[in-house]
């Protein structure tokens, strides 16, 4: 999700491994003696930058909400009060998030009742508050939609955005820039449907 350009730190490479193994064979699967050989350092010069296989996983989830919501208020401070181009921002920014950190949600599907319950609520707090944005602009769209249903629309795009892991192999895409128009298409023509 970043968008800096400058290498990643030597944290950031081991999260992106961690991530990557994580999803491919499972938390109890990865040792940190291959997270660790992955970026070319030892298992133990791991607990350097982490106190063990959990906080890596904590730091993904709960960085990964922590960034979509940062991101998605971003984008409505920026989009200066008009609904429908945030609208197009947030699906946007989501779509980024699913093209680009695919492991991360399959990592969210397998692995999120491995936190320890305060990691776990806060990842579940943030997500609450990144979708309460979306359900306020699609209700701005779409005046007519009742909140609930709002709510279920915005969680049913999640779900089609989020599907990105189960495309295929990301060679086998048709590309990033056709891919994720299709995905905005696709998202924008689901919260037509419900608004019209």
């Amino acid at each position: 999700m970043a968008t800096r350009t400058d290498a990643p730190t030597r944290r950031e490479q081991i999260l992106k491994e961690a991530a990557r193994l994580f999803a491919e064979r499972g938390f109890h699967g990865v040792g940190v003696d291959e997270i660790g050989a992955a970026v070319g350092i030892s298992g133990p010069g791991l607990y350097r930058h982490f106190p063990g296989k959990d906080a890596m996983l904590a730091e993904l989830l709960v960085g990964i909400s922590g960034q979509l919501l940062t991101g998605g208020k971003r984008r409505a401070a920026e989009a200066d009060g008009d609904a429908e181009a945030l609208l197009d921002s947030l699906i946007e920014g989501h779509i980024d998030f699913a093209l680009d950190d695919r492991p991360l949600i399959t990592l969210h599907d397998r692995e999120l009742d491995r936190l320890r319950d305060s990691d776990r609520k806060l990842v579940r707090q943030l997500q609450r508050q990144y979708v309460e944005l979306w359900v306020e602009v699609v209700r701005e769209v779409y005046p007519g939609l009742h909140e609930s249903t709002a709510r279920s629309a915005v969680h049913s795009v999640f779900g089609l955005l989020n599907s990105t892991p189960h495309l295929g192999r990301p060679g086998s895409l048709p590309g990033r820039g056709a891919t994720a128009e299709l995905l905005h298409r696709m998202a924008r023509g689901a919260f037509a449907a419900v608004g019209s």
